[in-house]
């Protein structure tokens, strides 16, 4: 394997790694010493630990090995591959914490239910965040939620929230409707932050405007914004007249000036604004 190509793999690898740590950090630090549940098979693992002591590090290697050999079959090699080391670097990282929580290295956090439930919701959507964004998974649902996220489009945090209330449903009958509640808020606040890390930290708003002088409006934005403008031709479906659509995206910080310099050449304009995320090229993020 050349250089160039073990770079490629470690870029990958690499923030696999870190949010298999963060996550499992998340789970040992905030999530069990509060009792609070987590979904899928994490949460079997949980329930394992609550009910018969069995090592989270232990149970989440077993569970998984099926759902393993089913993603195998069904995403591909290099990815199951990523999600193997998902899955693997997970429990390594349940086991390490564990021993040092065991000799005091670290202290558990289990004082404040409102804080615990939140502080759990951002570690463990970043972590999962991290890990689904360079393409792996942690296994269990995850690989559900991968597989229908390939096939139907769907969220990613959409998906893991709907199935960890079923499971976090079910878990009822062990652990108590309070700690349940706050697991809720901690699972909500995990799929933002998934989808927030999904879809790029940087998020923009595209302008699609409507008019007859679109082309002048264009030219207006990219002297005094220094933003390109893409000019659209379309006709009126009523009128059947011919015209332009300028299509931009700008900052956040941009949204007003570019409203107003449309508005002030053509106040009958139609505008439409939309959310955009991660968004590569110049003026923005340069990969």
């Amino acid at each position: 394997m050349g250089t160039s190509k073990l770079g490629g793999y470690m870029k990958i690898v690499l923030p696999i790694l870190l949010g298999t740590a963060i996550y499992a950090f998340g789970l040992l630090y905030f999530i069990i010493p509060n009792q609070l549940m987590e979904g899928g098979v994490t949460g079997v693992t949980i329930l394992l630990k609550y009910a018969f002591g069995i090592s989270p590090s232990i149970s989440n290697l077993v569970l998984n090995i099926p759902l393993f050999l089913l993603g195998w079959r069904i995403l591909g090699g290099r990815q199951i591959i990523y999600t193997g080391i998902g899955i693997g670097s997970l429990s390594f990282f349940l086991w390490i914490f564990e021993k040092m929580m065991e000799s005091g290295w670290i202290k558990t956090f289990a004082t404040d239910y409102i804080l615990a439930s939140l502080y759990a919701g951002v570690t463990l959507g970043a972590g999962l965040g991290i890990v689904f964004r360079f393409g792996g998974t942690t296994g269990g649902s995850d690989i559900v939620a991968r597989i229908l996220g390939k096939k139907y489009g769907f969220s990613m945090g959409q998906i893991i929230l709907t199935i960890d209330v079923i499971i976090i449903g079910l878990s009822l009958f062990y652990v108590a409707i309070e700690n349940i509640l706050y697991t809720l808020v901690a699972v909500f606040i995990a799929s933002r932050v998934i989808d927030f890390i999904q879809e790029g930290a940087y998020a923009a708003k595209a302008f699609t405007i409507i008019s007859d002088r679109a082309p002048e409006i264009a030219d207006t934005i990219t002297k005094e914004m220094d933003r390109g403008v893409t000019l659209i031709p379309a006709i009126g479906a009523y009128s059947k007249q011919a015209k332009h659509m300028a299509y931009c995206v700008v900052s956040r910080t941009e949204i007003r000036r570019l409203n107003g310099i449309a508005k002030s050449i053509d106040p009958r304009a139609f505008i439409i604004i939309s959310d955009v995320h991660d968004v590569h090229g110049e003026g923005f993020r340069e990969d």
